[in-house]
């Protein structure tokens, strides 16, 4: 099994194990000639996962937290009101696999290092007691063996096993957050698998651990990359829609994007039967849980605890954003295809002639047209109708995605002004009756435990018990006031048509200052996911796609910046890097004519700051720039070496400071330039114009662009 595997990760290093028993057992002069081998080692040779898509978005402090704040964490975060301030299915995900990779990284460094923790406890358990065993019992290797007793190759092989499976588990929860751990955690977490299947080849959770662990060569995982592997898993494990996510997404970089569009398919039909036999009745119990809550105020008892096999799932939620976007890139494929072919140097410049030059810039006459162009028009007109149906189906999964998600206006401005009224008779009556000093000691003597009597906690302690909800109260305490709880909208329906009517104008720089004032004790607030971002850019280069009219387009650009304004994962997640966001800043600046924003696209994202908050200097904000530049530089795919990092960097620097650049690395992605020449010369076909009727207009034609509409009378005869 060794000689087997080594050639695979001998191609990239050459300095596995077996690479190195290999090359002393067959000769010395192999090791000799090598000029030929050199530039195999110049490849950098890392695991399959740190190739995987959006990893960024899941970096943060969660990975350095003890699991046991994060469960606290997660669970008060499901306890707060709605709409709760991180997707609780992520929050929980976050917590197992901390939890797991810890357990298995505990396991593999035993294993590896032959060091059992459980001496002490036997030790114990066998009646010496601490100090009647000496040092044995401390496991320093003092007296009967301590920590320095030798496992045996079972024993190690065992806890390799049980670290494979705790893998196998957090993979399953979470492939990007997993891979993001993982990569945190001891290197002797990249073997473990490998040292499972080499004794058991069958075992399914090293399999699939070994998939993600894998060495290969960088940016290179579609040519080093066998499917046989996860077709597999997937044929012994058929009622598990992650093995069927995870071969997916390899799909997508393998570019095969209809196969991945049936995987993701199969999987939420896999999901949406799992959910159906044993989801009914926790889903009841939680929405009757909810309704409890709001009647109360809105608050959660802060003590509940939600049991991990009532967990909500986030399975769902990364099937649909992974295939909105397998969606958009389909899309964004036949772009190319269903416009009229142009030069290089005309694609982005603003012209628009569809006419050919030798005309004068009149129409080819319909008798020119042969049987082969009709053919390259009919080919034209499939790929359209590619472009508008992928682009539909991005956007109703982008739509599904958002609607897992839920944004609050906030309190509306008179609400707001009467609670605000109340309140400061409620504090002042209060006030009249104890000196403020006296209750804020009152509290800080609360807080020490200083009010205990006779060994018991004072009845102050305790009003949010369920023995003493009924305990009467002064009514002169503001915490009485019953605070109105805001109307809470899923983030999908912003979007729709017609969105709901309670929402703060935005932008607001037309308010007056009571006006902002009021507004901003509305308090916006939504529910954040590490791949929010991403979404709500990636929907707005689908409307472009779909052709949606300057106008609605505006709106939602608006919405978008006013959402992402809110999304903040904060404490938990750091600030999340989108592709999409380079794309839709570019696709803004190349059709400005279309339409025009009341301001920059940061300008109108950037948080509102925070009462007491100085705002950032020149030099902070350029050296904010300067990373942010960084970091889009890093995820530029054609960035190879140091010479095309320093340019992209560059050009990305200038972009930012809104400086034209002439020369150097051209920041316009290959995406981006797609979507802003289907903005620029595709027509809208059949919209906004009267259908001529009559013959010569030919079935599967009605959509040609205004541009062809001459042709139509001339395609029947193809028919």
């Amino acid at each position: 099994m060794t000689k087997k595997k080594s050639p695979k990760v001998e191609d990239g290093n050459g300095t596995g194990p077996s690479s190195t028993a290999s090359s002393a057992s067959t000769s010395k002069p192999k090791i000799a000639k090598p000029p030929q081998a050199q530039p195999s080692t110049s490849a950098l040779i890392i695991c399959r996962n740190k190739h995987w898509r959006y990893i960024s978005s899941f970096h943060g402090p969660w990975l350095q937290l003890p699991p046991e704040v994060l469960e606290s964490l997660a669970n008060n975060n499901y306890n707060h009101p709605r709409p709760r301030p991180i997707d609780p299915a992520v929050f929980f995900d976050l917590f197992k696999i901390r939890q797991l990779v810890d357990d298995a990284t505990n396991l593999s460094v035993r294993a590896s290092n032959g060091v059992t923790s459980s001496t002490l406890t036997n030790s114990l358990n066998a009646g010496n007691g601490l100090l009647g065993n000496g040092g044995a019992a401390l496991g320093i290797g003092i007296g009967g063996g301590g920590g320095n007793a030798k496992l045996s190759r079972e024993r190690k092989h065992k806890m390799r096993e049980q670290a494979t499976q705790k893998l196998s588990k957090a993979y399953h929860l979470d492939e990007i957050a997993c891979s993001v751990a993982t990569m945190q955690s001891a290197s002797t977490l990249e073997d473990v698998a490998h040292l499972v299947l080499q004794r058991n080849p069958e075992d399914a959770d090293a399999k699939y651990v070994h998939f993600f662990h894998e060495k290969i060569p960088s940016r290179q995982l579609a040519e080093c990359t066998s499917l046989e592997p996860l077709n597999q898993l997937v044929r012994d494990r058929p009622r598990e829609g992650e093995l069927l996510r995870t071969r997916a997404v390899t799909r997508i970089f393998k570019e095969e994007y209809v196969e991945a569009v049936e995987d993701f398919k199969e999987a939420l039909r896999v999901c949406k039967s799992v959910q159906d036999q044993h989801g009914a009745g926790r889903q009841q119990l939680q929405l009757a849980s909810e309704l409890a809550a709001e009647k109360n105020n809105g608050r959660w008892k802060e003590e509940f605890k939600l049991a991990e096999e009532d967990h909500p799932s986030s399975l769902k939620t990364q099937l649909l954003f992974q295939r909105a976007g397998v969606h958009l890139t389909i899309a964004c494929q036949h772009v190319e295809a269903a416009l009229p072919p142009k030069s290089a140097a005309n694609r982005l410049n603003g012209k628009n002639k569809a006419s050919d030059p030798a005309t004068n810039g009149t129409p080819s006459e319909p008798s020119e047209l042969t049987h082969a162009d009709l053919e390259i028009l009919r080919k034209r007109q499939e790929a359209r109708k590619k472009v508008k149906t992928h682009a539909k189906r991005a956007l109703q999964d982008y739509l599904r995605y958002l609607e897992q998600f839920e944004y609050t206006p906030g309190l509306p401005a008179e609400v707001a002004e009467e609670f605000l009224r109340k309140f400061g008779h409620a504090a002042n009556g209060f006030k009249s009756s104890k000196s403020s000093n006296e209750y804020k000691n009152r509290n800080l003597d609360l807080e020490t435990n200083n009010s205990l009597s006779n060994g018991q906690l004072s009845d102050a302690l305790v009003p949010h018990k369920g023995s003493n909800r009924n305990r009467p109260q002064s009514s002169s305490r503001p915490t009485d006031i019953n605070f109105p709880p805001p109307k809470v909208h899923p983030i999908s329906t912003l979007f729709s048509p017609t969105p709901p009517t309670d929402l703060p104008p935005y932008p607001n720089s037309s308010l007056t200052t009571s006006q902002a004032q009021n507004y901003q004790f509305s308090q916006e607030s939504l529910t954040y996911h590490p791949l929010l971002p991403e979404a709500l850019h990636s929907l707005l280069l689908t409307h472009c796609l779909l052709q949606t009219s300057p106008r609605e387009l505006s709106r939602h650009a608006y919405m978008a910046a006013r959402l992402l304004r809110l999304s903040t994962g904060s404490p938990i997640f750091q600030p999340a890097r989108s592709p999409s966001r380079a794309d839709w800043i570019e696709v803004l600046k190349h059709i400005s004519s279309t339409i025009s924003l009341s301001s920059t696209w940061e300008h109108l994202c950037a948080s509102a700051p925070l009462p007491g908050e100085t705002r950032e200097t020149g030099e902070e904000r350029k050296e904010r720039l300067r990373q942010q530049a960084v970091m889009e530089a890093l995820e530029d795919e054609r960035v190879c070496d140091e010479k095309s990092f320093r340019e992209a960097v560059r050009a990305r620097e200038g972009r930012l400071e809104g400086k034209k650049m002439n020369d150097g690395f051209e920041v316009l992605t290959e995406r981006a330039a797609v979507v802003v020449r289907w903005v620029r010369e595709a027509e809208v076909g059949g919209a906004g114009r009267k259908k001529r009727k009559g013959k010569g207009v030919v079935k599967g034609m009605e959509g040609l662009s205004v541009k062809d509409e001459g042709l139509e009378r001339v395609v029947e005869e193809v028919d």
